[in-house]
């Protein structure tokens, strides 16, 4: 709570009358008025926090916070795709495989200038979902610049149910078990306990974990899988506003300690799965490969408040075990390997095949 000291410290700095008289001016004069209060609440509160800048800052009115928590859970009406800011240009940070985006050709990286009619220019991550998102069998149109071409083309898109199954698994012939973690969502640490149950009784030899173009999830489950390999070791360090460092350990048990691992990222990886990627590789239990990451480190707490509303708010940054900055940085890969559209269109993996090669004996370059 904001005490007397630090209203009166406020209040010499702010003349708060102005926002009043602004009110009171939009109520009387604005040509479609009268405007709902509550409406003009919510968005000086929307306004509020558009003012730090940061687009990972966001209020929810209770309608949004509501949707907002829908689509952690696994299931939601849209098209699958991931989406950020970047120089305060809106991009995809990635689609998720098979969703009506990937399908449609859209990937990470490319920038969004329209939402049907609507420019994109200044808008908050959270109302480009609230375009984006719509009921299944209905289309958007995204007006994008893939990455590496000279103009914009129109993308329609057909929104289907988007159902999230964060972790499947398969064991090869050859032994290498192969986990996908698409997403970091309220399933995924239980999810990944079943694959390596699974995979360890089936003896596997090696793994695979393929991480692209994961957007992330919730911190506390990334912790739990990257404990799988490091153990009870700190997977990820907060800087938080006050400059001070909190270590935030796993409780695993290493059951994946000692096997041949490597994980592929690429631009699309981002947030909890760059914490993932970082932790093994400072202990060294993994070989990563693919792109550099997205660069999505800073730390977001999600607080309800009592009308439903909500405020999602940047607490802090993360650092990888060894202090590396994942912010606007990302992980770089151990080995870079690119996967081009022409690699797409002749149904050859080249990162998931290097990856199993290094599996085979073949050594990583570094």
């Amino acid at each position: 709570m904001i005490g007397a000291e630090e209203v009166e410290r406020i209040a010499e700095d702010v003349d708060f009358q102005l926002f009043w008289d602004v009110w009171q001016q939009v109520q009387d004069d604005y040509v479609y008025g009268p405007v709902a209060e509550k409406d003009l609440f919510y968005g000086a509160l929307h306004g509020l926090v558009a003012g730090l800048g940061d687009p990972y800052t966001t209020f929810f009115d209770p309608k949004a916070a509501e949707g907002f928590q829908t689509s952690l859970s696994g299931q939601f009406e849209g098209i699958g795709a991931e989406i950020g800011l970047r120089d305060g240009q809106l991009v995809i940070v990635s689609s998720l495989r098979d969703s009506p985006a990937q399908l449609a050709g859209i990937g990470a990286g490319d920038a969004i200038h329209l939402i049907n009619e609507t420019e994109t220019a200044g808008i908050s991550i959270e109302d480009a979902v609230g375009l984006i998102r719509g009921p299944r069998g209905t289309t958007v149109t995204l007006t994008v610049t893939h990455v590496g071409a000279d103009r914009a083309v129109e993308v329609p898109i057909q929104r289907a149910i988007i159902e999230i199954s964060s972790v499947e698994w398969s064991v090869r012939e050859d032994g290498i078990a192969v986990i996908d973690i698409f997403a970091f969502n309220e399933d995924t640490a239980r999810r990944f306990n079943d694959a390596v149950l699974d995979v360890l009784s089936q003896g596997a030899t090696g793994l695979v974990v393929d991480m692209r173009n994961n957007p992330g999830g919730f911190l506390e489950q990334a912790v739990i899988v990257a404990g799988e390999w490091i153990g009870n070791n700190t997977v990820v360090i907060e800087r938080g506003e006050d400059g001070v460092m909190r270590d935030l350990k796993s409780q695993g048990v290493a059951r994946l300690k000692g096997i041949p691992t490597v994980v592929i990222v690429n631009e699309g990886s981002a947030s909890a799965t760059e914490i993932v990627a970082g932790a093994l590789q400072d202990y060294a239990s993994a070989i990563i490969i693919g792109m550099q990451t997205f660069g999505k480190g800073s730390v977001q707490e999600y607080r309800e408040l009592s009308d439903g509303s909500a405020l999602k708010i940047t607490i802090a940054e993360w650092l990888t075990p060894q202090g590396r900055s994942i912010n606007k940085q990302g992980i770089t890969p151990d080995e870079e390997v690119t996967f081009t559209e022409e690699d797409v269109a002749d149904g050859i993996d080249t990162q998931f095949e290097r990856a199993i090669r290094i599996l085979q004996g073949e050594k990583a370059c570094c």
